[in-house]
Order: structure tokens, then sequence, then C-alpha cells
């Protein structure tokens, strides 16, 4: 097992996804994109991550470069702000972090998306690396530069568009996550299969059994397709200009659900939750068929993923106030993203509050 993406950047190129089945080839992989050991790293994971890998990590990393250390902060999206921002910056600087030198992403999305916009804000831009350990971050937030954290109640407010030198995936680490959190991974390579590619989509959910069984040659391919899905879309967009915005399929209210719900909805479920609704308002309102909208229903309660809100806390009307708040607003309207069929979606910004909210309570039936 041994798969590489290249990633370009405006036209150029920028950095490499490798799919490996340990840690073996990294610091290989490390001095091909130029990492020596006069250089300093930091490894930034969280303290779920920390005794799986991080501490293995470290010692691989330890002989290899000048100084090796990790900072390690509370897991969860509710530690996903400033404040812990503020601490990475203070260990960077107590262990001489200095521009030559580099960060390591070790964790799932919130890790990544943290560590990247230290990196990115550190001395006005240091190099990062992600090691993205979730099925989640894998396929979606490890690809395409976008850093940030939460602000107040809103999510991934405060943030850059940077670029990672290099991504290492160790597939085998998907073996000690959690049911429920290799679950909420397939939300997002169902919904690329939705907006770019039906054939994909199908593949996934036809290998449901062997993708939950975690069968690592099945789980390669599902991988493969799903990075190289958001790298075409990323290299054409890479600012979110235009088509990279029908990445956000099922977030808009995704985003509100997974907020209203303090975050006990992993971020996968109300992704799931969000495609759902915004199924119904293609079929509702568009040329989706409602055997396309079944189909997907069922694809996604074959991962265990939500189709409809049991027992919520909030009201439709709530998560509308909340979708409206959402940073992808333009000149007051909701930039949505609708499908015309499987494997074809598009932005639009005609949908009505009273629309908008016949398709949230689609998911409280």
């Amino acid at each position: 097992m041994s798969r590489l993406l290249s990633v370009s950047y405006e036209n150029k190129p920028c950095y490499d996804i490798y799919l490996e089945k340990d840690f073996d080839s990294l610091i290989l992989a490390l001095t091909k994109a130029g990492y020596h050991k006069e250089q300093k790293v930091c490894i930034v994971t969280d303290s779920n991550v920390a005794p799986l890998y991080g501490e293995s990590l470290l010692k691989k990393l330890q002989g290899q470069y000048t100084g090796v250390s990790m900072y390690v902060f509370p897991a969860g999206e509710e530690h996903k702000h400033t404040k812990t921002v503020g601490e990475a910056y203070e260990h960077f600087i107590r262990h001489s972090l200095d521009r030559k030198d580099f960060v390591i992403a070790l964790g799932g999305g919130v890790t990544g998306d943290l560590a990247g916009f230290a990196a990115a804000t550190y001395l006005r831009g240091i190099d990062f690396i992600q090691i993205p350990t979730t099925l989640l971050s894998q396929v979606d937030s490890s690809i395409g530069g976008k850093t940030g954290v939460d602000f107040l109640q809103y999510k991934n407010m405060v943030g850059a568009f940077y670029m990672p030198k290099l991504v290492y995936m160790n597939l085998s680490v998907l073996q000690t996550l959690p049911e429920e959190q290799f679950c909420s991974g397939m939300g997002e390579i169902l919904k690329h299969g939705q907006i770019l590619e039906e054939a994909y989509f199908l593949q996934a959910a036809q290998n449901h059994v062997k993708i939950r069984q975690r069968d690592l040659n099945v789980l390669e391919e599902i991988i493969y397709g799903s990075c190289k899905i958001k790298r075409d879309v990323v290299q054409r967009d890479p600012k979110e200009q235009g088509e990279r915005a029908l990445l956000n399929f099922g977030h808009t209210i995704g985003h509100a659900i997974e907020k209203l719900s303090h975050f006990q909805l992993l971020h996968g479920q109300c992704v799931a939750l969000g495609m759902v609704s915004a199924a119904y308002l293609s079929q509702r309102y568009g040329t989706y068929s409602k055997d396309c909208l079944e189909q997907l229903e069922k694809a996604i309660a074959c991962f265990n993923l939500p189709t409809r809100l049991t027992h919520p806390e909030f009201t439709p009307e709530d998560v509308l106030a909340v979708t409206k708040l959402d940073k992808k607003m333009e000149s007051g309207r909701v930039k949505f993203i609708l499908l015309e069929r499987p494997g074809k979606a598009y932005i639009t910004k005609e949908l009505t509050d009273v629309q908008i909210l016949e398709g949230i309570q689609y998911l409280f039936t």
C-alpha cells in the first residue's frame, strides 16, 4: 500500500499527499520535501491523539532534527479558538522556533485547522505538515489549505488560506478510531460523490460493509478517490472564488446544527443532516428526483449517520437563525449548494427564508 497525489497551487507544484500503511516512510517524505537535521520541529496534537501516536512520533523525529517538541491542547471543538492558538505561539517561542523551522499537525480536523492557522500567523508564516489521523481529516480538512479557528459562536470565522508543505496519511491509524468518529468521516466522502462524481458515490455506498469493517485495501481506494476529487477542485479554485464553494454542500445547515447541539453531534453527522436537507430542497424546487433523495438517505444510514433530528433541544427556527449568521452569507442572502442530480451540484442565492425553513423542517419529521 502506497499512493501519491501531487497538488498544485496557481499552476505550480505545491505539495504531495502520501497514502501509506504506517509511519515508516515519513522521514524520507520529509527529506524529499526539503527538511533537514539543522531545523527544529514542533508537533501540535490534542490530548486524545498524543498518547496514541504523539510519543512514538516524537521518538521517530528525535535525532533527525536539531530540536523536537510537542504542544498538546485539550481535545474538542470547544478548544479550537484564539486562546489555544496563543498558547501554541507561547510554546513555539519557548522552544525557539524560527522562520526556517516547521510545525506538524498530528490529529483530526480541529488540530489541522488550529495548527495550520498558528503556523500561518507565527512570524508571518512558518511551514507546516499535515498528518491527519481521522477519516474526516484525511479526506477533507487536510487538503486545500483552509486553516482557522472559531470565534465566539461563529465556526471558522478567523482563518487563512495557507498550504501545507506535505500531507502524510498513515491509514492504519484508522483502526484505532472510534466507530462514531470513523462513520463521521463518511459524511464528507458521500458529499464528494454527490456534488461531483456519482460513480464514486455509488462505489462508497455499495462497499459500505467492507468500509465499516475497515478493510485497508477498500479504504485505500475510497480515500484516494476522495482526496483526488477534492484535490482537483482546490487546484481549479484555491481561494473559493467559484467552484470550491460546492464543497460546502450540506455545511450551511450542518454548521448551524453543529453549533446548536453544542458540538455534541459530530461534524460528519451534521453534514449528513445538512445534505439531506439540501437534497430535499433540490427535489422540492429543482430537478433532483425523489428516488435520488431516497438513495442518498439510504447510503447515509448505511454508515450509521443520521437522516433526521431526534429530540433536539432547538427548533427549525433556531436553525434558520444560526444559518443566517454563517460566514458564507453574501449581501444578506445565504449562498446555498443544491443538486441538479447525483454528481452535479450548483450554487444559488435565490432560496428564500421560507424555503430554507422548509428544508430544515424536513429534518424534524
